[in-house]
């Protein structure tokens, strides 16, 4: 059994790892280059499906996000922590954060080879963060939660996997009437391997603060 002080470092270093990854994702969106896999999943389902009108892009993201963790609890209850929550709630917080200060250097008028230097540097950098909220086994945010889950029960690589579930995210979400972008394909074919690489690296990293 997990003492306090260990299940602080682990939420400490989830925190950590979440700021980087939405960092990540921030530079992601304010290239303004395509909305990445999952919410053009839910961009689809926003705009398919004929919800009341107090219903808003953000609410369809909750809605999906809990039906994944309802999902998830009759799965497998363990992947379901503190951090999938915390992920839920300050993902949103955080980007608001770093767009105030990044919207004027990187916006849709910005030079091309700006927009795309800061698209890939979105995704490692996304791809970094999330491995850290992984290996920090405080939890991890419900749409990262599907490729981790499938991952581990099929024994497969997490970047292989990683790059299905975006590919079907994006497939679904143009079906459903979703608009794909640049970024979509980038963030759909880079961050899974990039993830990969780094796993070891940010496994180590975590052990090293437990140790601490």
């Amino acid at each position: 059994k997990r003492s306090l002080k260990e299940w602080v470092v682990r939420v400490i270093t989830l925190l950590v790892g979440l700021t980087i990854a939405h960092l990540g994702v921030t530079l992601f969106l304010l290239t303004n280059l395509g909305s990445d896999p999952f919410n053009v999943l839910i961009q689809g389902l926003y705009r398919f499906i004929p919800w009341p009108p107090f219903m808003t892009h953000g609410n369809v993201h909750v809605g999906v996000s809990f039906l994944i963790i309802l999902a998830l609890l009759v799965v497998d209850r363990s992947y379901i922590r503190i951090g999938t929550l915390l992920c839920m709630i300050l993902g949103g917080p955080i980007i608001d954060l770093f767009t105030v200060v990044l919207a004027p250097v990187i916006h849709s008028g910005s030079a091309m080879i700006l927009r795309l230097l800061s698209l890939v540097l979105g995704c490692v950098i996304l791809a970094f963060g999330m491995t850290i909220v992984i290996k920090s086994q405080a939890g991890t945010g419900p749409n990262d939660l599907v490729a981790v889950v499938i991952s581990d029960k099929s024994r497969r690589k997490f970047g292989t996997v990683r790059i299905i579930v975006d590919v079907c995210f994006a497939a679904v979400g143009f079906i459903l009437g979703g608009t794909l972008g640049l970024g979509t394909i980038v963030c759909a074919c880079l961050v899974g391997p990039t993830a990969q690489v780094f796993m070891p690296f940010s496994e180590n990293l975590c052990n090293r603060f437990l140790r601490q």
